[in-house]
């Protein structure tokens, strides 16, 4: 194929737009393999995820655009799919997993769990590599959801090796103790065995893995949000005014650390006359899309009062494998369809409110380079006295609680972290480990001579 025949047919391709992405296919990169022979044109149409909700339409629109150029008589459009992973980890255990996406609540009984375990068997319905996580120490019941009991084995690399069923990995605390024991742990026990949960399996390569939260804002979820790198959350909601108010502060919570909250599930949305077919409102009409709206957040599915749900969910076959065809099956596809397109939105456009370190250096300095291109300079004495810490600096007033005399002059970062998708923690020289310094604070406590501005406001 000539390379004026080439650009004829790409630049009509340009014509076709992702409406989710807001972008022509051809810029996006998803064109691949174009192929002419005889009047005959081939390509591939490469989506970042097998769950779009558009993808028939893209392919029609793709042969129809080639189909008007002379000389062309026939167009072969093959849809293909590599998803798009998030920011990398420093997780070895997460290191092939693309995105990992928290389920969450503010409440319990708003259904996240039956909600979690449906759409990652929807996700893996329309093609994708899924794994589901049971971040609910104290409650856990993703195992009696899918049916699976026994405790995992253990891999060569002392890794534990996830169950399977229904086509999706899970783990759960619920494999590793007997089904009738409490679990009565503080706080710091949950959080080291949600830490164990994220890098103690071997997850392999998965597009996908779903972390069912348990309902709340407590040390679980704040250490999941500090541990693990969030592509994005998904709150799961039910029609009523107080459940919606209780979900609004587990979605203030990630804002505040940086994660995308890709939208609204509302369950229990309605229920359907199975004689009639007329739906019926049992907690309200509308609640979830208005919440949505009110957020500025898109409603990503509603779905509806199904007792097959239930039943599903104590016989260990959830809806989504028994029941494929079912409004409430159907339901957690489309909601599946719509997490997957936010969260390539995320993916492809980069949407956060900063840039993230890509590279670091602390020989004499701290350099931090950005995925902006940026590289940031910092002195360690200046950053040790910044500390933003509780013990450092008053948590409301801002004030300085230490002298900046006591601090050695020649102190030093001994280590530094990942904090989750926000903030780096550093390990000081003098003992001091309890700052975590955000990664917007940073980039404006840069010291190079661009920006000239001072350590102070970290």
């Amino acid at each position: 194929m000539n390379d004026e025949l080439r650009a004829k047919i790409l630049g009509a391709l340009s014509a076709v737009r992702d409406p989710d992405l807001g972008r022509d296919i051809v810029s996006l990169g998803f064109v691949k393999n174009l192929a002419e022979c005889d009047g005959v044109v081939k390509f591939e149409i490469e989506l970042t995820t097998p769950a779009c909700p558009v993808k028939d339409e893209l392919q029609q629109q793709a042969i129809d655009v080639v189909k008007k150029l002379p000389g062309i008589t026939e167009v072969y459009a093959t849809m293909t799919a590599a998803v798009r992973g998030a920011r990398v980890t420093t997780i070895d255990s997460l290191k092939s997993v693309k995105n990992v996406i928290a389920i969450a609540s503010g409440k319990g009984g708003v259904g996240k769990s039956t909600v979690a375990t449906n759409l990652a068997l929807a996700l893996h319905r329309l093609g994708a590599s899924v794994g589901l996580m049971d971040g609910d120490i104290y409650g856990p019941s993703i195992p009696a959801m899918l049916g699976v009991r026994g405790q995992p084995a253990m891999g060569p690399d002392k890794r534990l090796i996830p169950r399977e069923a229904h086509g999706i990995k899970f783990i759960s605390l619920g494999l590793l103790v007997s089904e009738d024991a409490p679990v009565i742990w503080r706080g710091p026990m949950a959080s080291k065995m949600i830490q164990q949960l994220l890098g103690g399996v071997a997850w392999g390569d998965l597009d996908y893995l779903l972390i069912d939260l348990p309902p709340g804002t407590g040390d679980i979820q704040l250490t999941l949000t500090q541990s693990a790198p969030l592509a994005g959350a998904v709150i799961v909601t039910t029609p009523q005014d107080i459940a919606m108010n209780i979900a609004k502060k587990g979605l203030k919570m990630f804002t505040e650390v940086n994660v995308p909250v890709l939208g609204i599930i509302e369950n229990m949305s309605f229920f359907a006359c199975p004689d009639c077919g007329h739906k019926h409102h049992i907690f309200r009409a509308g609640g979830g899309a208005r919440m949505a709206k009110e957020l500025g957040l898109p409603l990503l599915g509603e779905i509806p009062i199904d007792p097959r749900l239930c039943e599903g969910g104590d016989e260990g076959v959830p809806m989504v494998a028994r029941h494929p065809d079912s409004e409430a099956a159907r339901a957690f596809l489309t909601a599946a369809q719509n997490v997957a397109a936010q969260l390539s939105i995320a993916n492809v456009e980069g949407e956060r409110a900063v840039a993230a370190p890509v590279k670091m250096d602390q020989k004499e300095n701290l350099r931090i380079t950005w995925d902006d291109g940026h590289t940031s300079e910092h002195t360690f004495w200046k950053l040790r006295v910044a500390c933003p810490c509780a013990l450092c600096r008053d948590e409301w007033s801002g004030q300085i609680r230490i002298r900046a005399d006591d601090i050695p002059r020649d102190v030093h970062p001994k280590s530094i972290a990942p904090v989750g998708r926000y903030a780096l923690n550093f390990s000081w020289s003098d003992g001091h480990n309890t700052g975590i310094y955000s990664y917007a604070r940073l980039r404006e406590a840069c010291e190079c001579p661009d920006c000239a501005k001072q350590v102070v406001t970290v």
